[in-house]
């Protein structure tokens, strides 16, 4: 599969302000392509304007905010190549210790961030003949860490809705695929974890999923540039 050029491409991230979100943000401005950056904080986002990248503050909880988000990127630069919902946070909690609304609210990040990113980018890429859309997933997933209930059960429920999706656009030139960064040292644990990989080592995945050709895979998972298999036996025992 031959993978096509960034330069005249329009890249949207969530989660852009730290971590792989803003990593991924420089990449693919340093490869000429013209990159959106959101986050509901502005200083990293705004951070990012010394790369060419434009910033959106945006709170993806907000189905409204995500639709306005989606838009301005259209509106500005014609077009909605890529789009990465990336936007997350740490949970956590136990479930008997989370106070009420807690555990909806870190659902609405990560999971109706990421649906409401999907329902307003799709009609923008049909009408341009392209998209590529990568959601950021992860093996939690599969798993059962106490303090992680509402974080594993939204990137579960992400794995099926992406999945559901990429096959609702199989009549057109729209791949919608999964990635999942590994344990990785970024801000939604609340501190410094040196123990964990670095961010910059998920962009070549990021960069990988963004240039898919039209015969590439859809409604799959990648983990360092190579298809995962989610929920498999050896997986979760």
């Amino acid at each position: 599969m031959t993978q096509k050029s960034m330069g005249t491409t329009t890249v949207l991230v969530t989660g852009a302000g730290s971590g792989i979100g803003r990593v991924w943000a420089e990449g693919f401005a340093r490869e000429g392509a013209t990159v959106f950056a959101a986050d509901i904080v502005p200083d990293g986002i705004e951070a990012l304007r010394a790369f060419g990248v434009k910033p959106l503050l945006t709170d993806v909880a907000d189905a409204s905010a995500v639709e306005a988000m989606i838009e301005a990127a259209v509106s500005k630069s014609g077009r909605l190549d890529v789009l990465f919902n990336n936007a997350g946070l740490g949970f956590g909690r136990r479930i008997e210790d989370a106070p009420a609304g807690v555990f909806e609210s870190h659902v609405a990040v990560h999971l109706f961030g990421t649906v409401n990113g999907m329902r307003c980018a799709i009609p923008h890429m049909r009408d341009q003949g392209y998209g590529r859309i990568i959601n950021t997933i992860s093996r939690h997933a599969e798993a059962d860490a106490p303090g992680h209930s509402a974080y594993a059960a939204a990137k579960a429920a992400i794995w099926t809705a992406s999945r559901t999706a990429a096959r609702e656009v199989e009549d057109a030139d729209i791949l919608i695929n999964m990635l999942i960064p590994g344990p990785t040292n970024t801000g939604i644990w609340g501190r410094d974890m040196p123990n964990l990989q670095a961010p910059e080592v998920t962009w070549p995945t990021a960069r990988m999923l963004a240039t898919l050709p039209a015969d590439g895979p859809s409604g799959k998972v990648f983990w360092n540039e190579k298809e995962y298999a989610m929920f498999a036996p050896e997986h979760v025992g």
